[in-house]
């Protein structure tokens, strides 16, 4: 029989510290009367591998359970092969999208002893229950999903502890699951939408507040696939957006109904963020990945959000989409800049195991990375060198006008009208690249410096407006980054 002490350590390897991670918190609330048999263990990314191991182990577990996800797998690898060195004895368990799929050809998938596919709140409980009450394994090494009740699921957000409310992320989520079916999304394989009762998740939400939370994201696909349970969450928050709340939601970017547009109105600035995913301009392509979108709506509802809300708008564009040619995805950005979101998001194709993009691997030539992240190297429409050039691009576009630090550039854009906004910021993206050798670990004040003697050498007018706003708190709850938007702090 396990040592019924600390049986179990509920592990995973975020991408930064401020992240939470909200699989754990469920695997635990849900273990029922062997709760107080496990606790969570939450490291890093770049926590050393040896360090994450020698913290587990100082436990004495007889099971460790890991959440597994595109930006940990590598990371994961090398902790779980310590674990197995160190403690042969030790059962290792896998869980998460990453592991989900194609599971038998995975390194990892050999390194371990189980591996729980899909929505793991209820057959993780009942293997943990059979394991400890009657000593009993299960036959496979895969446990196959199902889908969990949600009316009977405990929902997990008394797991957050006070350094998790006050230091951290909190993510929530009201629904699961996804109506649409694009391709290069896992969301495709969903089979439904599924909705937690809307009393008690507010109920639930009602408690983080008044144990100080600030920050909510929501985690689900399509917020506001529901006029009424996203309208009943609205209300509720705005009721206490007087405590200096920040929301981040995921919307369907042609779906805004007048019901919400009168909530979101009564917002004040940046306390919303809505995520807003576009990812390709051309409709041909849309079609390509079986992404179904409105582009009039589109265009009418982010000048709607524009004009007439405080709401920080975060669309995305993705690099590499089957049919997307360099004038293709230039034209589309063009076009989404022209409408002013907040931020432009853009990011390359990800191989995601399971996805169906892999249908246009031969029609459309598509190459990816065998490694993490499995980005797209080069297709038929996108050779790599314009990969590669997109994706400095992509990266520079970020450090500059999506952290919010050079206004004065878009000022200089829709002024001067030398050039078209691609034009112009790829220009710029490629002479830092060539100046600095890479896209990252920059100082500001040298990029700063740098991008003024660009304008000049290149005859715009004087570096005016350009100067980073230092910012290093948010207003409130409102994250620095978009506060930097706001022109507060």
């Amino acid at each position: 029989m396990p040592n019924m002490k600390t049986a179990i350590v509920l592990s995973t390897l975020n991408a930064r510290y401020n992240h939470a991670s909200l699989g754990l918190r469920y695997l635990h609330a849900n273990l029922g009367k062997h709760r107080h048999h496990a606790i969570l263990h939450e490291a890093t990314i770049k926590t050393p591998p040896d360090q994450v191991a020698r913290e587990i182990l100082a436990r004495s577990p007889r099971l460790v359970g890991f959440g597994v996800y595109i930006w940990n797998t590598s990371q994961t690898l090398e902790v779980v092969r310590q674990l197995k060195q160190q403690a042969p004895e030790l059962l290792i368990v896998l869980g998460g999208p990453e592991i989900s799929f194609e599971t038998e050809s995975q390194i990892l998938f050999s390194e371990t002893d189980f591996v729980f596919k899909g929505e793991a709140d209820f057959t993780f409980r009942d293997f943990v229950a059979t394991w400890l009450e009657d000593g009993i394994l299960p036959l496979s090494k895969v446990i196959e999903p199902r889908l969990p009740d949600l009316k009977s699921i405990v929902l997990p957000y008394s797991e957050y502890s006070d350094e998790d409310i006050r230091h951290r992320t909190l993510y929530v989520e009201a629904s699961r699951g996804c109506p649409y079916k694009c391709e290069y999304c896992l969301s495709a394989l969903d089979l439904s939408v599924r909705n937690f009762d809307s009393e008690r998740f507010l109920n639930e939400m009602q408690r983080l507040i008044e144990r100080g939370a600030r920050q909510f994201k929501f985690v689900d696909r399509t917020f506001n696939l529901s006029p009424a349970t996203s309208t009943r969450i609205l209300q509720f928050f705005l009721e206490h957006i007087h405590l200096g709340l920040f929301l981040h939601f995921e919307l369907v970017p042609d779906r805004l109904p007048d019901e919400l547009k009168t909530l979101i109105e009564q917002y004040p600035p940046g306390s919303l963020q809505f995520e807003i995913g576009i990812q390709t301009w051309n409709p041909d392509v849309a079609r390509n990945v079986s992404r179904r979108q409105n582009y009039e709506r589109i265009v009418a509802n982010l000048t709607y959000l524009r004009e007439k809300t405080g709401v920080h708008t975060h669309a995305d564009l993705i690099v590499g989409l089957p049919g997307e040619s360099w004038t293709s995805f230039v034209a589309g950005f063009n076009a989404l800049y022209e409408l002013q979101p907040d931020e432009i998001q853009v990011g390359l194709l990800k191989r995601l195991k399971g996805t169906p993009i892999i249908r246009h691997d031969h029609k459309f030539a598509m190459k990816y990375c065998a490694d993490v992240p499995f980005q797209i190297l080069a297709n038929k429409d996108l050779d790599a060198d314009q990969v590669l050039a997109l994706k400095i691009f992509a990266d520079f576009w970020n450090a500059i006008a999506n952290s919010g630090r050079f206004p004065g550039l878009h000022a200089l854009v829709r002024e001067q009208r030398r050039h078209d906004p691609f034009t112009f910021f790829n220009d710029l993206a490629q002479h830092l690249f060539c100046v600095f050798g890479r896209t990252h670990s920059i100082h500001l004040k040298e990029l700063e410096s740098e991008i003024c003697d660009y304008l000049r050498t290149n005859g715009w007018d004087e570096c005016h407006g350009t100067s980073p706003t230092l910012l290093r708190r948010g207003h409130g709850a409102i994250p620095a980054r978009q506060a930097r938007h706001l022109g507060i702090g």
